[in-house]
């Protein structure tokens, strides 16, 4: 299989939503409003301009974060996967050296042009590429084995995350895998949550005037929760529930970041 190519609109903001067998594109989530378009534009209008510049930016936390999902996710030899908020491939380009094929679905079609042009630089053609929001996706039933993703899912509203986990457990092959690594962490209701917030406005404080701005306009995104929106561990272990997974664990790996996995059970129809 070529690398897929993503530069080619087919309706909706969808970009070439062919290359999963089946995947198609809907046209909004249930309930979308103009707002929900409007935020989605933003969205990808701010990972496209963060791009150029994406692979070449020193974030060791992220990393060891990547490295716990991909140890989560098992060896994927031969599986079918499904990373989710891809962008440039930290995790795509790695599963892709052993699985059957990965599909790398993300907001930004910059993103999965770096993609495509890493996999290509390192021989690796057995990855497709899927420009949509990840509100907007749709799979076949039953036509994966893993899903990871690598904080991309905290841009989601909480609805939204639901929705796309109910999906997930349909997506998935009985007993298939999804594994999430995030910022978890609510608005203070737990000791953790606590402890987080309170470690981050002492750390981005001590800066200086630089920092207090900076500090005022996290604390705006937090209350308005417009970008970013960050749960705790415990509600993502409520979610996944809801969605019928199983055997799901969490853990914290560092600072505020965390990983959530399950495992999928009989696939639903539909």
């Amino acid at each position: 299989m070529q690398v897929a190519s993503s530069d080619e609109p087919t309706g909706s903001g969808a970009e070439r939503a062919d290359q999963h067998p089946g995947a198609k594109q809907a046209d909004q989530h249930p309930g979308a409003t103009r707002a929900d378009q409007h935020r989605v534009a933003r969205q990808r209008q701010r990972w496209t301009r963060r791009a150029p510049g994406w692979d070449h930016g020193d974030m060791p936390g992220l990393e060891k974060v990547a490295k716990a999902v991909l140890d989560e996710a098992g060896s994927p030899a031969g599986k079918v996967v499904v990373d989710l908020g891809s962008g440039s491939g930290q995790l795509t380009l790695t599963l892709a050296r052993e699985a059957a094929v990965v599909h790398a679905v993300d907001i930004s079609p910059k993103m999965l042009e770096l993609l495509q042009a890493r996999a290509a630089s390192d021989g690796i053609t057995n990855i497709s590429s899927l420009a949509v929001p990840l509100e907007e996706l749709t799979l076949p039933s039953a036509s994966v084995d893993v899903i990871v993703t690598n904080y991309a899912l905290h841009h989601l509203r909480n609805p939204d995350k639901q929705r796309l986990l109910d999906k997930a457990a349909v997506w998935l092959r009985p007993g298939g895998r999804i594994v999430i690594g995030d910022m978890m962490f609510g608005r203070g209701s737990e000791a953790r949550d606590r402890q987080i917030i309170a470690s981050k406005v002492i750390a981005i404080g001590r800066k200086g005037p630089a920092g207090w701005w900076r500090l005022a306009k996290n604390v705006w995104r937090y209350l308005v929760r417009n970008e970013e929106c960050p749960v705790s561990i415990t509600t993502w272990e409520s979610m996944l529930r809801t969605a019928g997974f199983t055997g799901v664990r969490s853990y914290s790996v560092v600072a505020e970041a965390a990983i959530a996995t399950a495992t999928a059970g009989k696939a639903a129809a539909g």
